[in-house]
């Protein structure tokens, strides 16, 4: 069982908002820059990755129940974004860590994706 905290360790990340999820597990992650992707391909405690930084992108996770976003490369998040996640309790996470190599270190855990979609 894979806890949002081992992701947090695992990716570096800074915790931007949704501290209090910290012990919650992590069912599967995905990655996608697509705001469409998000809504189709995604699951209940699912984690995305994304290099998608606007305040859309909170509201898209909240519509879809994700447990929370990653943003990749150290991206500089719009503060409307962060205020957005702060004002949900939505858990919000920065990198430097590229999109790939997120993703690799993620499954090399052994957490998988979703298999929505196949």
């Amino acid at each position: 069982m894979i806890k949002v905290r081992d992701i947090v360790a695992l990716l570096e990340a800074e915790v931007l908002s949704g501290e209090g999820k910290l012990d919650e597990e992590v069912k599967s992650v995905g990655a996608s820059d697509m705001i469409s992707d998000i809504l189709a391909l995604t699951q209940p405690g699912m984690m995305v990755l994304t290099g998608y930084t606007y305040p859309q992108v909170i509201r898209t996770a909240l519509v879809t129940d994700l447990l929370g976003l990653i943003v990749v490369r150290g991206k500089n998040i719009a503060p409307e974004t962060i205020a957005y996640a702060r004002e949900n309790n939505f858990l919000l996470l920065r990198t430097r860590n590229y999109l790939f190599s997120s993703c690799g270190k993620i499954y090399a855990t052994g957490l998988r994706g979703s298999d929505v979609g196949k």
